[in-house]
């Protein structure tokens, strides 16, 4: 049985309660990469915390894909996809670009998506059919932008320093075709484009959790999400996501070029 809406507002509003209050305070940072810099903060793992307890109370036989704490039951049928703050360098930044990412696969698939930003107010929510956001402007189901032709087209990521040589060389293909390129937000970006403010998202290096959430609001907005290869973009890796089918086409053609 798939969750109701108001279940992931509950698991939004339970993962705020742990990540808002410390928002622009003088939080302690730990180092997760010995060989760079892959932050996490007690925000991140007291929020997946909270998201996992109600969980496992109210779904015991579901799976779990979380950044923080590990994995179970990923051969599941039903698998909640978690990341509490996707952008933690945005957090500790004291940037309100972060997210909490709640996802939910079925068979694989993910169905059904949450980006909460609690400092701003604003959800965005895939219901496994439409795409919806909420926030201090009212609710409205989300539409991507009729944006056909790259030369029209405003691309993001999160930074052109994610890209190895040779994915920087086929990124730049696309930057340079683009009318507006801006970097920076990390998944606030994908649901932009949902929302119809950005037409291209171009990452490379992302886990599950870091897209688990958006590939269904993106879908259900009416975008495209894969990776480089066009393949399926549920385990993360190289990944562009597009407002409309023939943007995503002018744009794969130059990645894999």
């Amino acid at each position: 049985m798939r969750p109701s809406r108001d279940f992931f507002e509950r698991l939004a509003a339970a993962a705020r309660l742990e990540t808002l209050p410390r928002f622009r305070t003088g939080l302690d940072v730990v180092n997760k990469d010995r060989g760079g810099y892959d932050p996490v903060t007690e925000g991140d793992q007291a929020a997946e915390r909270a998201i996992r307890a109600l969980i496992e109370a109210e779904f015991p036989d579901h799976g779990i894909l979380g950044e923080e704490q590990g994995n179970i039951g990923l051969e599941r049928r039903f698998v909640w996809v978690i990341d509490p703050i996707d952008g933690t360098r945005a957090f500790i930044s004291g940037l309100p670009t972060w997210g909490t990412l709640i996802g939910f696969r079925e068979g694989g698939q993910s169905v059904m998506g949450l980006m909460d930003q609690p400092f701003t107010g604003e959800r965005y929510f895939a219901d496994g059919e439409r795409s919806w956001y909420s926030g201090p402007d009212g609710e409205r189901q989300l539409k991507t932008r009729a944006c056909e032709t790259l030369g029209d087209a405003v691309l993001y990521t999160t930074s052109p320093d994610i890209f190895l040589p040779e994915e920087k060389n086929r990124f730049d293909a696309v930057r340079n075709e683009v009318r507006l390129t801006r970097y920076g937000v990390d998944c606030y970006a994908y649901v932009l484009l949902a929302a119809g403010f950005v037409d291209l998202v171009i990452e490379t290096g992302l886990k599950p959790y870091d897209v688990g959430a958006l590939i269904p609001i993106i879908r259900q907005a009416g975008g495209v999400i894969t990776t480089w290869t066009g393949g399926s973009p549920e385990e993360g890796g190289a990944i562009i996501a597009a407002g409309s089918q023939s943007l995503h086409r002018q744009a794969l053609a130059l990645l894999q070029d």
